[in-house]
């Protein structure tokens, strides 16, 4: 039976973070198992902000958070999760510690990401799983990358490129979010600035912990979950061409 998607934070309730976490659950299910081995299991998430991904992943073994920014730490920590300040490029855990090392949306805000993949593959246990998560293609760079303090964009020979160079082996790989991929594509052309989002790297508000979520208005939200949920199962089975993001899985 697959892992289930929880639906218990506001962002699980958008499509595009459900849609996210759809792909990603059916990638560490074909990579890990779905529901057994969790209490044995430690799960490391880093750049996990204020733990938004934690209970998802706590499915599959005690998560631990790492965050470099200190704002969203006491949210993570009110929800339960443990979490420690740190950079993904100089993790403070000793080596072969975690079964499980999820890398979402994380190392392309990080200057030195060969840093990081090394950093991932030293703390792995010898048979490990890193799940990363990173945006495609430089050339749909927009308002997205700027308010997130992106560095870059990848494609996929680059990400498997970097990942191998870190002494990681690429066990399963595609580019997600492939069926709104012209859509999107269209938007961020012709609608390239901020769209009065707020963002931890723009704003100085204390309160300010993670860039907004841009809101779908209903019915196509709902219209969007169902897209991401056929996306998903056919990415369970195949890997898709492009999209506008990757999806990896890899191993020690």
């Amino acid at each position: 039976m697959a892992t289930p998607v929880l639906t218990i934070l506001e962002e699980d309730k958008h499509a595009w973070f459900a849609g996210r976490t759809r792909a990603i659950l059916k990638y560490l299910d074909a990579e890990l198992g779905a529901n057994s081995g969790a209490h044995t299991r430690q799960v490391l998430d880093v750049g996990g902000g204020a733990g938004n991904m934690a209970h998802h992943l706590a499915h599959y073994g005690k998560v631990t958070n790492i965050e470099y920014n200190p704002r969203p730490i006491p949210i993570a920590q009110q929800r339960g999760v443990t979490t420690v300040q740190g950079s993904g490029d100089a993790l403070p855990f000793p080596a072969a510690t975690f079964d499980l090392v999820a890398l979402l949306d994380t190392v392309e805000h990080i200057p030195d990401e060969l840093g990081v993949f090394a950093e991932c593959a030293r703390v792995l246990k010898p048979g490990g799983v890193l799940l990363v998560t990173v945006p495609a293609y430089m050339w749909l760079w927009s308002y997205n990358d700027e308010i997130n303090a992106h560095q870059r964009r990848y494609t996929a020979s680059e990400l498997r490129l970097k990942l191998e160079l870190s002494g990681l082996h690429v066990s399963r790989m595609s580019y997600n979010n492939f069926f709104l991929f012209p859509a999107v594509a269209g938007i961020r052309f012709l609608r390239p600035y901020n769209p009065g989002l707020k963002s931890p790297h723009l704003d100085n508000e204390a309160d300010v912990y993670q860039v907004d979520m841009e809101p779908i208005p209903e019915p196509l939200n709902t219209i969007l979950h169902g897209v991401y949920w056929l996306e998903a199962e056919i990415l369970a089975r195949v890997a898709f061409p492009f999209g506008v993001s990757i999806l990896c899985a890899a191993r020690k």
